[in-house]
């Protein structure tokens, strides 16, 4: 399993294609839930090419199922909060882990911010919902750390049930055949075009670099894909 503490992820060279931010609240097709949303609507936007892969990956699912997009882009304070909060958190539990086992366990349930796929813009946390919104079982709630869930939250988790596990398999066949990567630790966390997804899939750089969110605004934004 690679974590994107590991070195050889931080080692890809980063390079930016130009791909522009599309905002998922004006893409109907996709269903977007609420809980991560925040005043800059950071949590509603992907790179097109994403967005693209998401409708794609939709339209493989059976009838009656659906994504359901929890979060996009995260900037980068909003994620040095996240890993300093989880490690924090690591650091009173295990007063006896020495700081690089630290760094590698918080880096299972968030990324450090030099790597992190969601500030590219190419990272989407996600479940799956039926027709009405309602979520299906995959195992864990979404976010849900490997130290409270016994790690069930990975995605190849012995310990879930059969129908956690055939959803998540049906995630992984839908998301897999349009192009994304998933990070193991976390059954929800998809991207393409970021560091990770190329070390993965042998890339020799990134599609997709750390973006500003407030650069980007300018970019237009049409749901015409």
């Amino acid at each position: 399993m690679i974590l994107l503490s590991d070195p050889r992820v931080s080692a890809v060279p980063s390079v930016d294609d130009g791909e522009p931010l599309v905002d998922l609240r004006e893409l109907p097709d996709l269903r977007l839930d609420g809980r991560a949303a925040d005043a800059s609507g950071a949590y509603a936007r992907l790179r097109a090419g994403v967005a693209d892969r998401l409708l794609a990956a939709q339209r493989a699912l059976p009838a009656g199922v659906r994504l359901l997009v929890i979060e996009g882009y995260r900037p980068y304070a909003a994620q040095l909060a996240i890993f300093a909060g989880y490690r924090d958190e690591l650091r009173r539990r295990h007063p006896e882990w020495s700081p690089q086992r630290l760094h590698r366990e918080t880096s299972k349930f968030v990324s450090p911010v030099e790597v992190a796929p969601h500030s590219t813009g190419g990272a989407v946390d996600l479940t799956l919902c039926t027709d009405d919104g309602v979520e299906l079982d995959l195992g864990t709630a979404v976010d849900a750390t490997p130290e409270d869930s016994a790690e069930a939250c990975f995605t190849a988790a012995p310990t879930i049930g059969a129908t956690a596990r055939r959803h998540r398999q049906l995630m992984a066949e839908a998301l897999g055949g349009v192009g994304l990567v998933n990070y193991p630790t976390e059954w929800w966390h998809w991207s393409y075009g970021d560091r990770y997804w190329a070390l993965t899939t042998g890339a020799a750089h990134t599609r997709y670099g750390p973006v500003d969110l407030a650069a980007a605004r300018s970019v237009p934004v049409s749901a015409e894909r």
